[in-house]
């Protein structure tokens, strides 16, 4: 980009120079010719001055169909392209792609705007397909627990439903309701954080005790499940936002527990590290294919479709944004059929 910056700024002194050549030519031609015609016509000056009036006139108007043909070329069509790219833009087009004046290295400043333009219709692009897609996942997600909770509210209107029949139904419309609450949640907190609304309130945290006290929320469900459980932990403080780390354990270890079958092991380790903290958490579940984590982060991705009754889809993608704007790092390894390992780096807060 510095190399095309000093293209730009030579061929932005072309137009100068050929301004100040083509007065110069023209000068100079008068000047030849007035000179002939002072030598053939003598002291007829009425005729000499007619003459290169006439001349003067000849060569500025050769000049300037010159220039108008050059800004034609250099400087009209080029604004009509970008004038009509920008319209397309702000009509809500974003198909837009428009090719330089002139090859890489020698732009001028028309083929530098039309490279932004370039770049910034392809930036919407992809915006307005995220958001297409958000809004279509969003109604999808929200309509399953709706249909749900409709259904089975129907249902017990029956006034010859039994007793225990009637309590699985209510069991069942809260059990939609809960997801329908979360799904709504993260929605709101995924979007305060991508908006920069939430301020982070850093205090100093007992990542040993935090992490003990998280585990202990899901206690019921690794008793239910006979999980193994394998806490290694050392002795970490770190200035950090308790609310913000809440979010991360509690996503990744539900997961833990959510993909690992019953009589399975979970495992959460703790190291400090020279400017934060390392945090693994492996469970013995059926693991992530290679092409699923690449997107294991991306909203309302979910790799797994089995256990899609059980979230939305938004849980990593959280995780993922809390841990961007902690400035910290999250990776995932994995293996089909021998679980998933989640590594997360923390740092320091400022």
């Amino acid at each position: 980009m510095k190399g095309t910056r000093k293209h730009e700024r030579l061929y932005s002194l072309i137009s100068p120079i050929i301004i100040f050549l083509s007065i110069s030519a023209v000068v100079t031609v008068a000047l030849l010719i007035y000179g002939v015609l002072e030598k053939s016509m003598g002291d007829n000056l009425g005729a000499i001055a007619l003459i290169m009036l006439l001349v003067i006139v000849f060569l500025a108007a050769l000049c300037t169909i010159g220039d108008l043909i050059r800004r034609k070329i250099t400087v009209h069509e080029p604004t009509e392209r970008i004038l009509e790219a920008t319209e397309k833009i702000a009509s809500g087009d974003f198909n837009i792609h428009l090719e330089p004046n002139h090859a890489y290295g020698r732009y001028d400043n028309y083929d530098l705007i039309i490279e932004n333009i370039n770049m910034m219709a392809t930036e919407l692009s992809k915006s307005e397909v995220l958001k297409t897609d958000f809004i279509s996942n969003v109604s999808h997600e929200i309509k399953t627990p709706l249909a749900i909770i409709q259904s089975y509210v129907t249902l017990m209107g029956d006034k010859n439903l039994d007793e225990k029949t009637k309590n699985e139904y209510i069991e069942t419309v809260v059990l939609a309701t809960k997801r329908l609450t979360n799904l709504i949640t993260n929605i709101l907190k995924l979007n305060k954080l991508e908006n920069n609304k939430i301020k982070l309130e850093i205090t100093d945290i007992n990542l040993e005790k935090m992490l003990e006290e998280s585990i202990l929320t899901f206690e019921a469900l690794v008793e239910k499940k006979s999980l193994e459980l394998d806490i290694d932990f050392e002795p970490t403080s770190i200035k950090s936002s308790y609310s913000s780390l809440e979010i991360i354990w509690n996503n990744l270890i539900s997961n833990a527990i959510k993909f690992t079958d019953d009589g399975g092991k979970i495992s959460v380790q703790l190291r400090p590290s020279e400017n934060g903290a390392v945090v693994k958490i492996s469970d013995t579940g059926c693991g992530i294919s290679k092409e699923t984590g690449e997107h294991i982060f991306d909203k309302f991705y979910q790799g797994d479709t089995s256990h899609s009754g059980e979230g939305n889809g938004l849980g990593l993608a959280l995780v993922k944004k809390v841990i961007d704007v902690l400035g910290g790092e999250i990776s995932v390894s994995s293996e089909i059929g021998k679980g998933t390992t989640f590594i997360v780096k923390l740092v320091e807060a400022n």
